[in-house]
């Protein structure tokens, strides 16, 4: 799988300017057009420039695998219908919670969604339903933000350094290929400090060579 550092508008954060599935990747409007190609080039998908709620931090607020799009109640209605014209087969739905910052609190590959505890059960079934996944309510390593501190894709798991022995066996049973790290120098918000599909990983540019090892073998299907 392809393998890189880099920085979104200049921060080594760039999971929360950035959100992918397999097929597309969504990107705050503030990126540069060298830094969209990147992206493109390492994840293998289409790049779409949008705004939620008039911000770039596309990665905090939306969710997405092959066959949804989740964004909070926040968005503006030009928000739903720009990404609702996108050609990537993908519904979108408007998920209605409290916990509105979705992409800290949905962990979600094309088979499964790991969500922050608290969200109450119409919400946890919508997005069930949008992602056409088995949800799955738990904390990670203390996290509720399971999403802001892990990372998930169809070829496998990273999860943060203070995951417990028992959750690292269930993460087993429900994905296969797992592993443990940090990010950034130390930061155990590896969700993030990234953005992952099967095809590649992009990490923030402080992470160190060793992090990025321990990664790569958690997401790496071979």
């Amino acid at each position: 799988m392809n393998a890189i550092k880099r920085n979104i508008n200049g921060s080594s954060y760039i999971g929360a300017f950035s959100a992918c599935s397999e097929k597309i990747t969504l990107l705050g409007n503030g990126i540069i057009p060298k830094d969209e190609a990147i992206v493109a080039d390492a994840l293998g998908t289409e790049t779409i420039k949008i705004s939620i709620n008039g911000s770039n931090l596309i990665g905090i607020y939306a969710v997405l695998n092959s066959n949804g799009i989740l964004l909070p109640e926040l968005a503006f209605t030009e928000d739903i219908s720009g990404i609702s014209r996108m050609k990537s087969g993908a519904k979108v739905a408007i998920i209605k919670s409290d916990l509105n910052a979705l992409g800290n609190n949905v962990l979600a590959n094309d088979k499964i969604a790991i969500i922050n505890p608290r969200f109450p059960k119409p919400a946890a079934d919508s997005i069930g339903d949008a992602l056409d996944v088995e949800v799955i309510k738990m904390s990670i390593g203390g996290y509720e933000t399971v999403g802001a501190s892990n990372i998930l894709t169809n070829s496998g798991m990273v999860l943060n350094n203070r995951a417990t022995e028992e959750e690292l066996d269930l993460a087993k049973e429900l994905v296969g290929n797992v592993s443990q790290s940090t990010a950034n120098l130390g930061s155990g918000f590896i969700g993030l400090a990234s953005i992952a599909n099967s095809k590649g990983i992009i990490v923030g540019e402080e992470t160190t060579g060793f992090e990025l090892a321990r990664m790569e073998q958690g997401l790496s299907s071979e």
